[in-house]
């Protein structure tokens, strides 16, 4: 990672549809699924679908502060998912899938908090997106890796990214 480049660690649902918001980005240098927050040691994906290691499915996301902000991703985090659903989004169900941010760096533990404070008005139930700091990622298999670019035509690709790939792009429009 370039000295000047920020990271950040978002779980919110199937990886597979966060990486391929991010990766759509202006700003964001590069994206990586994987897992975090658990005991399991490189756990495989087999793993982690069962719910026992603790770790959600996440995407690290590589993003020059220059062009896009925290505060931006974070956006795009409340866009893609439901961050008053817990443990489910969609047909995904499981602890795997909660909301999730890691952080690295107590700056953005605290922008993180008075980001999330900020939007829980436009909710009307409460936000169940746990704070963490990351102590550990681990890559997802390769075959996980820019899910969407190599299968845009499967059904889960068409069915539930496509339209939360729709919403991003407008939002990017309009915001970013």
């Amino acid at each position: 990672m370039a000295e000047s480049h920020r990271e950040i660690v978002l779980g919110a649902g199937c990886f597979w549809c966060t990486e391929a918001a991010y990766s759509m980005i202006p700003g964001v240098v590069s994206t990586m699924p994987g897992y975090a927050g658990g005991t399991t040691r490189d756990p495989s994906y087999e793993q982690v679908c069962t719910g026992s290691t603790g770790h959600a499915e996440v995407v690290r996301v590589e993003y020059d502060p220059v062009r896009i902000s925290l505060e931006s991703l974070l956006d795009i985090f409340m866009t893609i998912h439901d961050p008053t659903s817990l443990n489910r989004q969609g047909g995904d169900v499981g602890t795997q899938y909660r909301s999730i941010i890691f952080y690295s760096d107590e700056e953005d533990h605290v922008r993180i908090d008075a980001y999330l404070r900020k939007v829980q008005k436009e909710f009307s139930r409460p936000l169940v997106t746990e704070v963490r700091r990351l102590e550990a990622f681990y890559p997802a298999e390769e075959y996980h890796r820019q899910y969407f670019r190599q299968h845009p035509t499967e059904s889960y690709c068409r069915v539930v990214i496509a339209p939360k790939l729709k919403k991003v792009k407008k939002q990017v429009a309009t915001k970013l």
